[in-house]
């Protein structure tokens, strides 16, 4: 009998390799190699004809049609603004989040709305029985006919039931408990994922079934497995938010038919998940008024303006070096915003602690928060709060100008919209848009210039 031969495979990058290596050359991490056995090619291997379309003939691009995708909605707005508008058939769609933070409640509530449209849902979970995910069901008041539940992770299984059931939507829950027979490797090892996810998607394109795909994620948040499964699938999805509150925030991270960076908030109830048709409230309702070192800006997440409070803790340092500290922001601006404000501003940070926190546990990326963040490390040096009223908007750059940003009339719209009476920003954005009537938009060049405007005296 033939000697099966045994590979090591990294669970990070799937860099495979004849002997154990303790570190891995493909993407450095340590310990991260795993042995599996090689598959045979005289083995036997299942394939799945779940309705398979023949192959195509290739077409000139300038003789193809041009068409608009059509796209299934969901009764959460949130979650269609996300995705772009809703679902595209044929689809292979990402849903990653830390271990109880609601995938499972989410994916469960969609497959509800869309089988209440008289479109039949399978729901596949692979680590709990159809009566827990009925006991689910009953607390979220979920009634649905055409809704299908199955407990499987047998892949072949799997696609024999959609082959029979012929769903207009799958939800798989989750892919590191599926497996293919002819892999020898456990379930959630890289060969495991990366086959399952490759079937999957054959069945999602050929058939023109969206397939919801649910991933755990490693304790640096990324998504557990390989990197390719985040390059094979249609969209990445993030369903981030801390447990022991009630706010959760769905990221778009990668979408092939929408914007990357879309975002949707959403309270977890007792009921279920509520969207969140305003975040901007939500997140400047506890604010302290007359507090040193806060402020307001006005951050774009895809296409939609969010109003998020920035604070900023300066006290003098009892050590030999000043800690920089940052939550919701890169931490390495903060540091390169207090050297601008020091060289062209005058102020004397080097011997300060500096401790930076975004409000409401959004996570924010883009320039144009550098004026915000600079005006409350200077707010709280000087221990001046700023006007209540005030939004601050620009980038900042090293020589102390204020850059332009994108989008400015969004998010003026949106300040208005919730009172605020005046927004500091580059002077360069004033020019070709109507500034709305019930605000008063105010534009500086430098750094100084938006202090003087907007440090209360």
């Amino acid at each position: 009998m033939a000697k099966r031969k045994t590979k090591y495979v990294c669970q990070e990058c799937g860099y495979e390799s004849p002997k154990w290596m303790g570190k891995c050359p493909g993407c450095n991490n340590w310990n991260t190699f795993v042995e599996e056995m090689e598959a045979s090619n005289t083995g036997k291997r299942h394939t799945f004809n779940v309705g398979l379309k023949s192959a195509g003939k290739p077409e000139k691009i300038t003789a193809i049609e041009s068409q608009k995708e059509p796209r299934v909605t969901t009764s959460m707005k949130e979650f269609n603004r996300v995705l772009g508008g809703g679902v595209v058939p044929g689809s292979l769609v990402l849903i990653g989040g830390d271990p109880g933070i609601g995938k499972s409640t989410l994916l469960l509530q969609i497959s509800s709305q869309l089988a209440d449209k008289e479109l039949p849902v399978l729901y596949i979970s692979g680590e709990e029985s159809t009566r827990q995910t009925k006991l689910r069901a009953d607390r979220l008041g979920v009634k649905a006919d055409l809704l299908y539940v199955l407990s499987e992770t047998n892949l072949f299984d799997i696609a024999k039931q959609i082959e029979e059931v012929q769903p207009s939507f799958v939800v798989i829950d989750s892919i590191q408990t599926i497996f293919r027979e002819e892999v020898s490797s456990a379930p959630g090892s890289v060969s495991q994922v990366r086959e399952c996810t490759s079937e999957l998607m054959k069945i999602a394109k050929t058939n023109g079934i969206p397939i919801f795909i649910v991933g755990h994620v490693t304790k640096e948040g990324a998504i557990a497995g390989p990197r390719l499964l985040e390059h094979m699938v249609d969209a990445v999805l993030y369903f981030e938010g801390e447990r022991h509150h009630t706010f959760r925030i769905l990221r778009s991270v990668k979408n092939r038919f929408g914007s990357t960076h879309e975002m949707g908030i959403f309270e977890m109830k007792e009921e279920g998940l509520r969207e969140v048709m305003n975040p901007s409230e939500i997140f400047l309702e506890e604010r302290s008024q007359g507090a040193s070192g806060s402020t307001v800006v006005a951050s774009m997440e895809g296409t939609r303006p969010v109003l998020v409070e920035i604070q900023a803790l300066i006290s003098p340092s009892s050590f030999g070096n000043p800690r920089r500290m940052a939550t919701g922001i890169d931490n390495n601006r903060v540091p390169l915003l207090m050297a601008v404000l020091e060289k062209r501003v005058g102020l004397m940070l080097q011997n300060q602690d500096a401790y930076i926190k975004v409000a409401g546990g959004v996570k924010l990326d883009e320039p144009a928060i550098d004026l915000a963040l600079a005006i409350s490390i200077a707010s709280s040096f000087r221990d001046q709060p700023t006007r209540p009223d005030d939004i601050f908007i620009g980038e900042v750059g090293l020589t102390g100008e204020i850059r332009r940003v994108s989008r400015i009339e969004q998010r003026v719209q949106e300040a208005a919209k919730l009172g605020f009476k005046r927004v500091i920003c580059p002077k360069r954005n004033l020019d070709g848009w109507t500034i709305p009537k019930n605000i008063e938009v105010i534009g500086v060049q430098t750094v100084q210039e938006a202090l003087d405007e907007g440090l209360a005296r």
